[in-house]
């Protein structure tokens, strides 16, 4: 599992031209399903992300929570985080979590997510979606469960 995670002024994800999800400060997060992928793996990628301390205390150091800052997240399904490019031009997904496994996880990162943060907001699995954000930082991390949690 792979989390891009970008500290935002504001984020929203759009669908037909429509927004059907908005936050305020807090994280828009890409988030890539491996075929490999548990909801043991999730709720660990869910809780580090929760836990991740990049927001500027009084004294302007990286010192707080996105609970502790009142933050929301935006959760966006991206498979293409698991684009293999090694051989040709053409990435392959091969490596990425099949629609039938891949939704329902998702469904259930965005619910594991709601445990730590009142407001999350989500983009639509398999839909082509338009994002829109103001990096604050800018700040981007990536989070992998390969790396990342153990």
């Amino acid at each position: 599992m792979k989390f891009v995670i970008q500290r935002v002024k504001y984020a929203n994800v759009k669908v037909d031209g429509e927004v059907i999800g908005a936050i305020d400060k807090g994280f828009m997060v890409l988030c890539g399903i491996a075929e490999t992928d548990t909801e043991a793996i999730a709720a660990k990628m869910v809780k580090k992300l929760c836990s991740l301390r990049i927001f500027e205390d009084s004294e302007g150091k990286t010192n707080l929570s996105i609970d502790q800052v009142g933050g929301e997240l935006l959760m966006i399904s991206q498979f293409t985080l698991y684009a293999d490019c090694h051989h040709g031009n053409r990435p392959s997904f091969i490596h990425a979590g099949k629609p039938d496994m891949a939704s329902p996880m998702y469904d259930f990162i965005v619910e594991e997510c709601k445990k730590y943060v009142p407001k999350v907001e989500r983009g639509e699995f398999g839909a082509d979606m338009k994002v829109e954000l103001l990096n604050d930082g800018p700040f981007t991390i990536i989070l992998d469960s390969e790396i990342d949690v153990k």
